[in-house]
């Protein structure tokens, strides 16, 4: 299980230092509000991975890919979603960078934009069939079924959860720096790159058949 679990964290590092929308959304809010603020993000990312994870393992995957109707139901309201944030992401125009809270701003207000920035990383993976299908095709391949099952899906589920943060976290903090070293014109194009990778992924979504997926 230790050569198995070493191998599954390298594949691991591999799915997910290859952009993905949630590794696009916290280079966005780390150049866009910095590392600390993009922390609620990556941190609805990790909860959605513990998600899909945990409906792999109970199927949910196997349900998705057997079904046309609920696969595509799920994907054009991941579609849907990654079009609207790149499309908002697009038409922003204000200024990048951190951004602190004001002296005056209620307490509220902070939490409710740090808890839309936990929201839309959270959304964008768990409305993504291509997760739960991938899930169920790669986690089994580490699996001994004469083990418990339970505590091996929780420790595999923990170590790509563990990387992924560690990814993002790696992600974010770029956006912060490179953002430091750009004019706001620049800065702003980071910005309306990522939408527009955002809108890009979103069409190949609705081009993902079930049996492709």
């Amino acid at each position: 299980m230790e050569i198995s679990l070493a191998t599954f964290a390298l594949l691991a590092l591999v799915v997910v230092v290859t952009p993905g929308p949630t590794v696009i959304l916290a280079l966005s809010n780390g150049s866009r509000f910095g590392l600390r603020a993009a922390g609620y993000g990556i941190a609805g990312a990790a909860l959605s991975d513990g998600v899909v994870i945990a409906a792999a393992g109970l199927g949910l995957g196997a349900v998705l890919a057997a079904s046309v109707v609920l696969f595509n139901v799920v994907k054009w309201v991941g579609v849907a979603y990654l079009l609207w944030i790149g499309v908002q992401m697009l038409r922003f125009s204000g200024q990048l960078g951190v951004v602190p809270a004001q002296p005056n701003e209620q307490n509220s207000g902070v939490s409710g934009r740090k808890l839309a920035l936990l929201r839309k990383s959270f959304l964008v993976a768990v409305t993504n069939p291509k997760g739960y299908v991938f899930f169920t095709a790669f986690l089994p391949q580490f699996i001994d079924p004469t083990a418990p099952l339970l505590e091996q899906y929780a420790l595999l589920g923990l170590v790509f959860i563990a990387t992924d943060v560690a990814v993002m976290v790696a992600y974010a903090g770029l956006g912060t720096k490179a953002v430091q070293f750009l004019s706001d014109r620049g800065a702003l194009w980071i910005e309306r790159s990522c939408g527009g990778l955002l809108i890009a992924m979103g069409c190949t979504l609705a081009f993902i058949r079930r049996g492709n997926a």
